[in-house]
Order: C-alpha cells, then structure tokens, then sequence
C-alpha cells in the first residue's frame, strides 16, 4: 500500500493509476468469489452496491468512530508513558526506585506519595477529558439511520452501517457515511445540502443525482438496483471525489456532485435515497480531523533550563557531600564503630566506594530541590485561567452572534502576555466579510454616489471635512448600499447606453450559483450563495429590476422591468447549459445560457487582469476607461469584478459542447482538462463594466490597532487584494498614516511589465529577483540611514506577492527580514497562503520573536498553524480557522482584552509560581544540606520523611496555585489604558535570569537562617522535663519555621490579597499544626525507631517555641523586605508606577476609558454585570516594603481628604486598607 500513501498525500486527491480506461471495465463475475476475498487494487475499491455478503470478503471498516485517546486496557499504560515523557515525572520515578533500595536515607514512601498524588490528578484530569469524547462518540454512534432490508426501510443504529448499504435520509437528517447520491424526492434529481460541519459554510449547495439512478426511490424499486462501484480509495479531500457507477454493463462517471459527504445535512428535500461508499475513519470528514501542532510555550521552554539547572546544582551538592564523606571517614572516630565487617558505605578502606555510595544517597535526599508538583500546579492554573477567565470574559464576548471566547488550548496562556507581531488577514478579520453593492461601472460611466469609510479616513488625513447626503433614491437593504438616481427606478432607459445596462443586469442575475429560498416577493426572498459577494451581486440585479426567483438544474427564471414600458414587468426563462466553475487558479466563473428566443450567451465575471486578458481586440478606450475606473475604486478600498459577454453561433457551441462533455466524464486530470477546454470558448469577449462591493471595516478595529501599537506590537498586514485597496485599509484602520515612512516595493513597474511582455519566463524569473534585490538594498540603506537620526520617522513596508516571491529565497531573505524588523508596519498583498505561512515562520524563526498569527478563512490555516499563537475569528468564512486556532474570538478588537488583560495577567501570575517554586524548594533543600555538614557527611536526613513527602503537596501547594488565579497587578481598565505596561512582557523582564539569581541569593540566606538560628538557639534548650532538645525536635522547630515563612513569603511578592490569599495561607500553616499534632500523637509498631513521637507536644511547652516561631521568619524575611522596598522606591517597574498614579482609586473590574465595544447585553446579563459592580471586598495591593515618611498626605487619605503627594509617598503601598470615600460618579 506504500504507492497509495503517495497518492493520497497528493493536493489534488487519490487519481486512478492502473488502468486509465476504467470506462471499459466490466462488473466482475460474482460467481468466482466462492469464499475468496478479492484482492483490491492499491489505487481503487470496489463496492457491491445492496449486497452485504459480497462486501463483507472485502472487510472494510465499519461505521464505529471513536475520537478518545485511550481505552479501557490502554488507559493505564498509555497514561502513564504520556506522564514519564515529562522529565521531572521520570526523575522522581527513579528517585522513588533508589529510595527503595538500603543506600537510601528516607523511607520510599518519602518519594512515593507525592510522585502519586501528581500522577493521579494528571490521570483523573485526563480520564475526565477522555470520558467526554467517549460519551460524545457513544451519542453518535447510536442515531438512527433507515436502511433497505428486505423490500423496506428498517432504522439502524450508524454504527452498524456498512459499506454498500443503501440508506434513506430524511429532511434536516445528517448523512451516516460519504454516500452516493442516487435519488430525490425533489424534482430533476437534485438536492440541497448544508456543509456547516465540514467548512463552516451555512449557504445551501446543490447536489444532482446521475439521470440513471433517478427512480430507485421507493424500497421496492430501490431493492432492485445493483451496481457497482469503482472509485478512489478513501482520502482527505473533501471537494473531489473520482469514480465510476457500472450498471446493466453501462458506465457512468462519478463527481464531487453525487457525493454526499458525512457530517452535511439535508435541506429543502423531503428525503434522499443513496448508496454508501466510505464509512466511519475512512469518510472524508473524519480522514481530515486535524491535529492541532503541539505548541509549547516560551516561558515552559525556559522552564526547562531552570529545572535542568536544579540538576546542576543537586549534582553539585551531592558531589560535595560524597568528597565529604570520602574525605571525613576515620576509623580515628572510634565512637562510629566502623569495624572491619562495616557495611561498604561507611567503610574506611574503600574511600572511591563510600563516596560514590553516598552519591547516590544524597541524591534521595535532596530529591526535593526538584518541584514535583510544578508541572500539574501549573496545568492546573492555566487551565482555570482558560475555562474561568478567558471563556467568561463578557468584554469578549460578541452579543450580535452570540459567540463568545473560546481557548482551544492552555498552553499557551503565558505566551499571550508576550506577543511581539501579528500576523493578520485582511477580509473578515480587519473587515466584516458583509458585501454591499455600492458602486458600478457600466459602458465607460460610473454609477454610486456614495462615500466608503476608506475615502473618508483619506480624507481625514489631508485635513478635509466629508458630509454625507442620503438622496431619496439611496436604498439600502442586506448587500445593497447603493445611490444614483440614474439608475434606480428604471432610471437606467433614459441612459445614452441603455442596451449596455440591460446585459450588464443580466449578466449580474444569470451568472451565478446563487439558490433562492422563501416566496418568490422581491421583500421576502433571500439568496443563498458560496461568498457575500455572490448574494451581494444577486441582490443588485434585484433592485435594478432584474429579479432572479427561481432555479432548477437546468433553469434560471428573473422577472425582468419591461424594457420599453416603465412599470411592465415580464417573466424569463433562461436554459442554463454549461457552469464554467470559479476557482482560485481560474480566478474567474461563466454561464453559457440560451434565451427564450434561441439566442445562444457566455456571461462572465471575474478579478480584472484574467478578464482584460481574454477581450476582443474591440473598443480600446472603453478598455482604458473602465481599468482607471477599477484603480478608482481600488483606492477607495473597494472590491471590484469585472464583467463581459460573448454571443455564440450555434454550430460552434454544439462542437465545444462536445469536448466540454468528454472532459467531464474523464477520470485523469478531471480538473485540468475541464480548465483546457474552458479557455477554448471563454475569449473574444465583449467589456460590459466592472462592479464595486464595499466590505467595511469592523467596529473598532483602528482604536485596537493603535492601542496594540502603543504596546509595542507590530501587526503586518497579509491579504490577497491589490496593493490600493490593501495600502488604503492599512490607512483606515491607523496602520499606515502619512508621518510615515513608506517603502514600496511592487512588480507593477515599466521596467517588469517591459520584460514581461516579451513572454521568456527565465528571463523575467531573472530580471524580477534583481530589481527585488536593488529595491531591498536600497530600502535598507534608507531605512538604517532614518533609524540614525534622532527624531526621525517610523517606517512601514509595503510589498506585493510577485516580489515577496522572490525576496523569501534564501539568498534575500537576510535582506527582507532587516529591513520589516525596522519598520512599525509591514502590508504584504497579492499573497497566497502558503506566501502567508512563510512570512509567519521567517519572523518566528529569523527573529526569534514571539508570533501571533489571525484569520477568519481556510486559506488562513496554513498561517495560524506557523506561528506561537495561531487565533481564529469566528465570523463568515466558516470554522476552519477556528478549527486550527489555539484560541478563537469574534471580532478583531477583542484582541486587546485577549493580549492586553488576560495575556498580561497570564504571564505575570505564571513567572511568580515558577520563581516561587523554585524559591520554596532551594530554600527546604539547602536546610538539608547545611545539616549534611553537621553529620559528616553521611547522609543522615534532618527532617522526617512524612514531612519532606507532604512538604509540596499540602503544606505549600495551594497558595501558590491561588496567586496563579487572582493576582493582579492593575486593573483591566488600566491595563488597556496603559498599554505600555505590555513590553515588560515582550522584554521577558519577570523571567530573567537575573530574577531568578535574586530569587536563589534570598533562598540561601533564608535556608542559613532557618538552621543556624534554630540549631544554636536550641544548643541551650530544655524540655519542661530538663532534657535537652533532640534532632527530631530540632527539625520539627525548623520544618514549623520554613512552612510559615515561606507561606508569608508569598504574601508579600502579591500584588494583590483576596479572601483565598488569605484562606488558603492560613489553611496550609493550619494544615501543618493539624498534621503534627495527629502525626505525633499516634505510635503504632509500625514506626520507624526515630520516631518525632509527642515532639510538637513537648515544644509547644515551651517559651522557646513561641519565640523562635516568632523570631526566625521576620529575620529570614526582613531581607526580602528591605530589598522589595528599595527596588520599589528607587528601580520601580511600570505597573508598579501606575499603582501609585491610582492607588487611591476604586478597583474596578474593568470598563473605565474603553474603547466602546457597542455590545448590547440583554436584561438579565446587564443586571448580572450591575450586580458584579456593586461594592464588595476590595483587593488591596501590597507590593510595597515600608511606609514612607508621607505623614500629612497618609493621615488625609485615611479621612478621605486630598493632599498633594510628597516625592517620598513612592514607595508607599500601592492600596490602603480603608480605601478613601470617593464620591460616586453619576
């Protein structure tokens, strides 16, 4: 089967590659297949249509999906390889083995419990997820589908569907398995179909059932049909399919029009009957289920180095220790006892081996110096930041269409908050993808009086004032936003070329593949079409007087203005022969019909350069006019098609036809033979006119675009549009404005076109990559020249996709990348998406920086996959962008809550747990390693193993999980009002090194601390019973001080304290007191000799307990404090300023000097959010050190009076505890 797999990775789907003469074969005999199995060839499969028994030699799949990960025999050893991937999992497993062994100085148990603990909340995590998707296949698995048995329609569950069956789909039912279409209740044998699954479209698209096929619709006449089918083996492209239907010795060519696709479902059909071809995985929706790429996030990356550094310097510390001991043990100490039947560890005659043995035994020791509960501490975080926060946030969510924020993946949470370019599509991201009619050009006259957003925004920047008058003759209804009086109203008569307007309405109401739906009333009726730009045309011709009503496969009815009579109206039918396709290589769509009195028409409309390519050589200044036109409407930021006609003699038709048929039944090159023959009659065309659709820019999107600038982000523009229009939008939405810059390097100059012209394409492959290398040289140059200068311009990039082509080879790319990393804007147009991608991974991967790529569209995908952080918006393009996104939002402005709130947050709240972290186990570790030179070096453990088990599992886990959920620092509504606080994010400032050598000085001053003051202090210590203090009650003192003094360590690196802060501190050091009096009160044989039995009792009857309890973390943290203070005071960062700006304002939960996001919330949402506003306990910020000497403005602000701020009030608290009485604002 290797073969097949190289035809199926092929774009254009599985071509048959045995025999190209399939159309000669001949059903198989069925009476030589006595209980054989027949071979299927590589390249096809053959399917006995009604006859289960001689599918069932062939075995293939059944109807059965499944989308789980695990099952139930696979869970358990496939969950747990995916968790020893993870290399803290896989150490602590060998550490738990060790630990196991007699070298080592803890019980297994010390290691054993929490290596448990985190592996049974990865798995529940992952059996929860998993339980869902089985559920979710279950519910599918089991509707019900009618199938034929024995002369009647039986229901079935589609799980036990197999290949051949023929089935019967009812109206609004979704089709099982990829079926053949044989008939329809409808009639001509078609069917309308609803694609929404597969591509997100909801327009209706039409199906026909070969001619052949149309009477097997009842179960009696459908028990009759026994075909065969040979067709491609299953593969993932959705819009082609290759195959042949033999019936009664006949063969009959199979189309993507007979396929209906699993996952679609029926519409405007009372029912279907059909044959099944591909079922279960192999169907083409399931074959294309993608994998979203597994994206890790940079801060994880770095992560890893921290932890491989743990490693360093656990390997450094037991290498000490194990010289150590190498070096100390002496048979000199006679009161160790060391024999000579010694155990080898403590033996004095092997040195090398003592050493190596107390490796070994130190490395169980200091095992928790690696975060075990790191890695599901923060899965645990960001998933709540994901489903909590990002999902529920109503400033995300777009009421119009109901959709709301949706983040397909956590991992990437963090990366938000460091976003340094975007990456954005142009139609349907920036724009709205709603198409509306608004101007035209017919026979060399422009008709619209209207003024786009663009032309305003242009005006705007030269400092003209634009006034809008709506005459009386502007309509404007979904997809027509149109006035001009000469037109309208049957205005178009008394036009000096009223014969050119008629065709140009014409050729706007016939070629299309638009179906209509509802009453046949120009009011009631509406238009399902493949693009807004199809229905917008349609809707044209309707308000022109050419109202398109009604189609059937072969028929187009539009009830026409009389064209003599103003007010008379007629009915015509138009025969409908031929659809020449659109498609993106053809760029362009024709319909050849017949009118009423024979008349024979090929109408046209296309992107202008292929149709200017195929004119008559006719006319020449209506040519000139109309392409002055086009740049007209380009730079208003329209869209334009261009449109033109051809009449045909019958005799040369019939000829064409001919061809047009062979290539349409070929199984080879289907596509690009049919692509042939439509060149040979789409020429010698006649130029009606062009039209103009405005897709308007979204609410909001030139305010985001500047805040996101203000940010520090650059956004590069990748569109397909031509350069006018694609520059004229870059100038609405504030990317491009005229203190700029401009570098403009396109292949619309003399010099290219000159060449071009003469048709040598490696001459011109040449001439092109030279000048792309002279303009990037010189725009280079400029640009280094401006960036010398003090005050000099921003630059912006401008490109198109011709030049792009050739500036992305390897010898240039150095060049390209240079000069976009100057410029504040980069508008790249005429791109395609693989050009998208490309220009995505040259950032990501020559720059390093972190990308964020946005579409709304299929050709998106490939781009959205490229970078760190590929985003969906869910607007009219359908959901494959969604599909390959990591997080999904409405609309383009949602960005700024996206990056700027949450994103910020994200990446804050995530770099303290991981410096925390890192800082709380340092700090427990190296306590056991001061001790370490206290016992010789032999590795006698200081803590019990109980304690050193539970140490990051209960007693610190979950205050740091809380500052992961609620810290913040400033507001929502003073993150996006400052939006320069993001670059501490693109800086990567809370993950330096440098903090985190900060983080490791105070945990080795803290741990020195903790052992030296509570070892010394207790030298002279007595029990109430006169006995000194023993080791257990030493480390039991100690372990008390590291637990509280690590959990208030975490209260002062808050920005911000809430009930849990408090809660969850209070409850761990709660949780330790109960667990040592429980712990120690119990004895059972069980216990080990040097048992902490009735320790905490006997110290906590003492004075000594209450005053190092006391003592010893206000020294360990009076260091963090004196540092938190000067660095607050004299090197303070952003937000911190900010804090201080606002610190006697309200925390608000975020809509103060917002864009306004014109969301209109219903009743019961407004009266929630009213309900969220209301006074309730406040955070108050804390990051501070020390009160400053601001007596007078601190005594004012407590009475609720304004003073004005003293130089020193700096390094004052961010937030009082009484807040002062702000009066409310009405």
């Amino acid at each position: 089967m290797r073969g097949w797999d190289k035809v199926r990775a092929s774009a254009s789907g599985a071509r048959f590659g045995r025999n190209s003469t399939m159309n000669e074969r001949t059903p198989s005999s069925r009476t030589v297949r006595l209980g054989r199995v027949t071979p299927q060839a590589p390249t096809h499969r053959t399917i006995y249509c009604n006859d289960r028994e001689a599918n069932q030699l062939v075995r293939f799949r059944g109807n059965s999906i499944s989308t789980t990960k695990y099952n139930f025999f696979t869970f358990l050893p496939k969950g747990l390889f995916e968790q020893f991937r993870r290399v803290a999992n896989l150490y602590f497993l060998t550490i738990s083995i060790l630990s196991a062994t007699k070298i080592s100085p803890v019980s297994p148990i010390t290691n054993v419990v929490p290596l448990s603990l985190v592996l049974l909340v990865s798995l529940v995590k992952e059996a929860f997820e998993d339980w869902k998707r089985f559920q979710n296949d279950m519910a599918i698995n089991n509707y019900l589908i009618d199938v034929l048995q024995d002369q009647k329609w039986e229901p079935i569950p589609w799980k036990k569907l197999q290949v051949g069956d023929i089935v019967r789909v009812k109206q609004d039912g979704f089709f099982p398995a990829d079926v053949l279409f044989l008939a329809s209740t409808n009639p001509d044998g078609v069917c309308y179909i609803e694609t929404a699954n597969l591509d997100g479209e909801t327009n209706l698209k039409i199906r026909k059932a070969l001619e052949r096929t149309w009477d097997y619709l009842t179960p009696e006449k459908a028990s009759e049909f026994k075909g065969e089918v040979q067709c491609e083996q299953p593969n993932n492209s959705l819009y082609t399919f290759t195959g042949n239907l033999i019936i009664q010795k006949q063969t009959l060519a199979l189309s993507p029009n007979q396929i209906l696709l699993r996952g679609c479902s029926l519409r405007n059909t009372e029912y279907i009957v059909g044959a099944v071809i591909f079922t279960g995985h192999e169907t083409k929706v399931m074959m294309n289920t993608m994998n979203v790429p597994s994206k890790r996030s940079t801060l994880e990356r770095k992560l890893d180095k921290l932890i491989l550094m743990l490693f360093g310097a656990l390997f450094t510390m037991c290498l000490i220790g194990a010289i150590g001991s190498g070096v100390f043990i002496d048979r000199k100490y006679y009161y160790l006892a060391l024999s000579k039947s010694v155990d080898d560890q403590f033996n004095p005659d092997n040195r090398f081996l003592v050493a190596l043995l107390t490796m070994f035994t130190l490395i169980t020791l200091y095992s928790t110096i690696i975060p075990i509960s790191l890695y599901v501490s923060i899965e645990m975080i960001k998933f709540i930041q994901c489903t909590q926060f990002i999902n529920k946030d109503l400033h995300m969510y777009h009421s119009e269409t109901n959709t709301p924020a949706l983040a397909r993946t956590s991992n990437l949470n963090e990366e938000l908050g460091q976003v340094e370019y975007i990456f954005s599509d142009k139609t349907g991201t920036l724009t709205r993808n709603l198409m509306e009619f608004f101007k035209c050009s017919i026979g060399g006259e422009v008709y619209g009086t209207g003024i786009t957003e663009i032309e305003k925004g242009i005006a705007q920047q030269n400092g003209l004032k634009v006034s809008e008058h709506n005459s009386a003759n502007s309509v404007h209804e979904k997809g027509f936003n149109f006035d001009d009086a000469r037109l309208m109203r049957g205005g178009w008569r008394n036009e000096p070329n009223p014969d050119i307007c008629k065709e140009f309405f014409r050729c706007l109401a016939i070629c299309h593949t638009v179906l209509p739906e509802g009453d046949e009333n120009p009011e009631k009726i509406t238009y399902q079409a493949a693009s807004p730009d199809e229905s917008a045309l349609v809707t044209a011709a309707k308000n022109f007087g050419f109202f398109f009503y009604r189609r059937t496969p072969t028929m187009i009815y539009v009830r026409e203005s009389h064209v003599e009579k103003m007010g008379k109206i007629q009915d015509m039918s138009y025969e409908i022969l031929n659809v020449l396709e659109f498609n993106s290589t053809r760029k362009r769509q024709s319909v050849i019909c017949r009118y009423p009195d024979g008349r024979l028409v090929l109408y046209c409309k296309g992107a202008d350069s292929v149709i200017f390519e195929r004119l008559a050589d006719v006319n020449a200044d209506l040519k000139k006019v109309t392409r002055e036109h086009l740049e007209q409407f380009g730079s208003a930021g329209l869209r334009t098609l261009c449109l033109a006609y051809r009449d045909l003699h019958p005799d040369m038709y019939e000829s064409w036809n001919e061809k047009f048929i062979h290539a349409k039944s070929s199984l080879r090159d289907r596509e690009k033979k049919l692509d042939e023959v439509a060149e040979l009659i789409e020429k010698d065309l006649i130029l009606i006119g062009c039209t103009a659709i405005e897709d308007k820019l979204q609410e909001g999107v030139p305010a985001c675009i500047e805040t996101l600038s203000r940010a520090g982000i650059k956004i590069w523009v990748l569109t397909g549009d031509k350069m006018e229009t694609a520059i004229n939008i870059a100038y609405a939405c504030n990317l491009i404005n005229n203190d700029m810059k401009q570098f403009i390097i396109s292949s619309e100059t003399d010099a290219i076109r000159e060449v071009e012209e003469r048709g040598d394409q490696v001459e011109i492959a040449r001439f092109i990559k030279e000048e792309v290398k002279i303009q990037l040289k010189n725009c280079l140059e400029k640009a280094q020249h401006y960036l010398q200068t003090l005050s000099g311009p921003k630059l912006t990039l401008v490109i198109d996709g011709k030049c792009l082509m050739y500036a992305l080879d390897p010898s240039l790319r150095v060049m390209l990348l240079n000069l976009s990393l100057n410029c504040t804007s980069v508008v790249c147009c005429r791109v395609s998406p693989l050009q998208k991608a490309q220009v995505t991974s040259l950032v990501k991967k020559g720059a390093q920086k972190i990308t964020l790529s946005i579409g709304d569209g299929a050709n998106d995908v490939s781009m959205i996959q490229a970078a760190h952080i590929g985003i969906g918006i869910s607007g009219m393009e359908g959901m494959q962008a969604v599909m390959a996104s990591d997080f999904a939002i409405a609309q383009f402005r949602f960005l700024t809550d996206l990056l700027l709130v949450h994103g910020r947050w994200s990446y804050l709240r995530l770099c303290k747990v991981v410096t925390y972290f890192f800082y709380k186990n340092l700090t427990f570790t190296l306590t056991q390693f001061w001790f370490t030179f206290q016992t010789g070096f032999s590795g006698q453990r200081f803590y019990d193993d109980w304690f050193q088990s539970l140490y990051n599992v209960i007693f610190t886990a979950l205050p740091v999980i809380i500052v992961g959920l609620f810290d913040k620092d400033v507001s929502a509504s003073l993150s996006k009002k400052y939006p320069q606080l993001y670059r501490e994010g693109i800086r990567d400032v809370f993950f330096k090194w440098r903090v985190v050598a900060i983080w490791a000085f105070f945990s080795i001053y803290q741990s020195l601390i903790f052992f030296n003051f509570v070892t010394t202090s207790s030298k002279n210590g007595k029990n109430p019973s006169g006995k000194m203090f023993g080791l257990w009650d030493v480390s039991t003192m100690a372990f008390t001080c590291v637990v509280v003094t690590v959990n208030l360590r975490l209260l002062m690196m808050c920005n911000s304290i809430t009930r849990w802060h408090y809660i969850s501190v209070g409850g761990s050091i709660l949780a330790w007191f109960v667990f040592i009096f429980i712990y120690s009160g119990i004895m059972t044989p069980m216990d080990r000799q040097e048992n902490i039995y009735f320790t905490i009792y006997v110290l906590m009857s003492t004075f000594y307990f209450y005053l190092t309890i006391l003592l010893v973390p206000i020294v360990a943290l009076f260091g963090d404090f004196i540092y938190q203070g000067v660095q607050r005071w004299f090197f303070p960062y952003d937000y911190q300023i900010v804090q201080e700006l606002h610190k006697h304002e309200a925390d608000d939960t975020g809509g103060l000097d917002l864009v306004d996001t014109g969301n209109q919330l219903t009743p019961a949402e407004a009266r929630r959010y009213a309900i969220s506003q209301l006074p309730q306990e406040r955070s108050k910020h804390t990051g501070f050190a020390f009160d400053s000497p601001g007596y007078e403005s601190f005594f004012a602000a407590q009475l609720g009076v304004f003073a004005p701020h003293k130089a020193w009030d700096v390094a004052r608290r961010a937030s009082m505890k009484s807040r002062p009485k702000i009066p409310l604002k009405k």
